[in-house]
């Protein structure tokens, strides 16, 4: 299993309605890209002083790295990516990605 993390900070005048349709665009992707399985989206709750300033994030489970590969690449996720990024205060230059394996 991968669990695909990306934290970012969303731009000021980005409300909640483009908000949830980038969340739902990237969602929609589970149904396009095998393997890929659960996402959780949200704004950090963490009480410790280490979030460097990202204030939102997201995270995917893929069932290998394989489905990953298949998921960054294709090119709904290449397009729901553009969106995000123009969301993101900052653009790229404040997108954190980390993945975990198990």
């Amino acid at each position: 299993m991968i669990r695909h993390c990306v934290f970012f900070s969303f731009r000021a005048d980005v409300g909640h309605a483009e908000r949830a349709a980038i969340h739902a665009e990237l969602d929609a992707l589970r149904n396009v890209v095998d393997g890929m399985g659960g996402m959780t989206f949200g704004p950090n709750v963490s009480p410790e002083p280490f979030a460097r300033g990202y204030t939102d994030g997201f995270t995917i489970d893929f069932r290998d790295a394989a489905a990953r590969d298949a998921y960054l690449v294709h090119p709904d996720h290449q397009k729901a990516g553009a969106r995000l990024v123009g969301a993101i205060d900052g653009g790229t230059d404040r997108l954190f990605v980390f993945d975990v394996g198990a």
